[in-house]
């Protein structure tokens, strides 16, 4: 009996692979093996990326508020200390979008901590 290797689906795991590697440099988008290992670091590096961003987009946040709130006399900490002690939730996405956006609304939420 002769030996079943199923090409049709080897060709397809191949092809789906070498599809997503497209547009890589040389021989990383065309030939298997080389595509296959690209494919494989580029699956570790978007998953470490996207805890990154997170870490990215707080660094921001913090920086935006603290740009804010230097002109009232404060500073990041101090600002943060006294929100957390009068209760007001608004976290540092919001509070940095307010202090971009809507300078007015962000000096109130200052003038409330003071």
């Amino acid at each position: 009996m002769p030996r079943s290797v199923n090409a049709v689906a080897s060709r397809q795991r191949r092809k789906k692979i070498l599809k997503q590697t497209k547009g890589n440099f040389l021989s990383r988008s065309n030939v298997w093996t080389v595509a296959k290992n690209t494919w494989e670091k580029g699956l570790s590096y978007a998953y470490a990326d996207r805890r990154a961003k997170k870490r990215n987009f707080r660094s921001l946040w913090i920086t935006r508020i603290n740009a804010g709130v230097r002109p009232h006399g404060m500073s990041y900490s101090e600002f943060i200390g006294k929100l957390n002690e009068k209760g007001i939730a608004l976290n540092r996405k919001a509070l940095a979008d307010l202090a971009m956006n809507n300078p007015e609304a962000f000096e109130a939420v200052v003038n409330a901590v003071k």
